[in-house]
């Protein structure tokens, strides 16, 4: 990783911070553009992953739309320059002033996740005056093998319109007349691995679209979401990932009559080029004989860990040690829950040296808070330092 590599130069900042490494950045965007150009197929940057400023700017380089997931997300994507006929607006919980915003700014969709949302956001279009594009994000009802924290497309989840509910009232959204039912959205989690999924998602949504279509809804585009899974255990084995082969399954089960394909990427595009910098602040040992590094980040800086489990690699990047100690590194936070890693093997680490707790360039600056009072981590960039 980055940081390894230029740990020098890295001694001398205040940490904790997130490092971006804008070069693989670039990369990924290419691979993943010209992954997606063979199929015609069109990408859009899930904003809620990371919206720090200079990585919105690379993103928006490279023609991407934006998918968000509030009111204050599109708001942002549009003051950073993207097109609102790029913006897509999802999300299970849209606020009225959220809505009503969403309707102004002129969206390429809305995608509504319940009945009476549709309802709520036909009124809201029609007092003013508006046609409204919309999506049915339709819950597919797929296990995708991932953490279940973040798997979104289960029967029993909070996310989507039933496929039976849909069906069931397809003549109610239909008479809905300033909403304007212009595709199909489904996302079945985050963090997917086992590519077999997308070929379950892919017959699914062959299914639902051929009777969607059937049921009198015209359908110019289908989105199948994002959830790309990027290699948290050996990220420098894996640091762009497996666009072309998730595309490929696509290509090869899909069948929906010559439809736009859309995607929303989101971990997939910035996981692996952001590292949390965070340098040691003590050592000390527990009366079980437990061994701690207490590093000056926290569950504030980087709360995955601490909210659900989620694992990522950690080096020490300054030790020249040869000598091998197995630590728990453990956060700031006044929170038993805020530790990075139970148990792993590092050289022998004292105060002041630096780690890097890698592949945290999704969910880590954008889910930082400030309990504690802790500052908000800032962004350093590999072009600048």
């Amino acid at each position: 990783m980055l940081s390894k590599k230029v740990s020098k130069k890295l001694e001398s900042l205040q940490t904790p911070f997130y490092l971006y490494d804008m070069d693989l950045l670039r990369l990924t965007l290419e691979s993943a553009v010209s992954m997606a150009a063979r199929y015609g197929y069109v990408l859009h940057y899930a904003i809620k992953a990371n919206y720090d400023p200079r990585v919105l700017a690379l993103i928006k380089e490279y023609g991407l739309g934006i998918d968000c997931a509030s009111g204050n997300e599109v708001a942002c994507a549009i003051e950073a320059g993207f097109d609102p006929k790029k913006i897509v607006y999802a999300g299970v919980g849209k606020r009225d002033h959220e809505m009503k915003y969403a309707i102004e700014k002129g969206l390429y969709a809305i995608n509504c996740e319940s009945i009476e949302e549709l309802y709520v956001l036909n009124d809201f279009a029609a007092a003013a005056g508006k046609t409204v594009d919309v999506g049915l994000r339709v819950n597919p009802d797929i296990d995708p093998m991932t953490n279940h924290c973040i798997d979104t497309g289960q029967a029993d989840s909070k996310f989507g319109i039933s496929y039976e509910e849909v069906l069931a009232r397809a003549e109610d959204i239909k008479s809905l007349k300033n909403l304007n039912v212009k595709g199909m959205h489904l996302h079945i989690g985050s963090q997917i691995r086992e590519l077999h999924v997308f070929e379950y998602l892919c017959d699914k949504v062959n299914v639902i679209v051929e009777n969607l279509v059937k049921l009198g809804f015209k359908l110019d585009y289908v989105d199948v979401g994002g959830g790309l899974g990027i290699n948290y255990d050996m990220p420098e084995n894996e640091p762009v990932p497996n666009f072309a082969s998730v595309f490929a399954i696509i290509n090869s089960h899909l069948k929906v009559g010559g439809r736009e394909v859309h995607f929303e990427f989101g971990r997939a595009i910035v996981g692996e080029c952001g590292e949390l910098i965070t340098r040691v602040l003590f050592n000390k040992t527990t009366a079980t004989g437990r061994k701690l590094v207490i590093v000056d980040s926290s569950m504030t800086e980087l709360i995955r860990p601490a909210l659900y489990g989620a694992y990522h690699s950690i080096e020490n990047i300054t030790s020249t040690s040869d000598k091998k100690e197995r630590y728990t590194i453990v956060g700031t936070a006044c929170e038993s829950t805020d530790v990075f890693n139970e148990s792993i093997a590092l050289p022998e680490t004292k105060r002041g040296d630096l780690l890097t707790i890698k592949s945290a360039g999704a969910y880590g600056q954008s889910m930082s808070s400030r309990y504690n009072l802790h500052d908000l981590p800032r962004s350093v960039y590999s072009d600048e330092i």
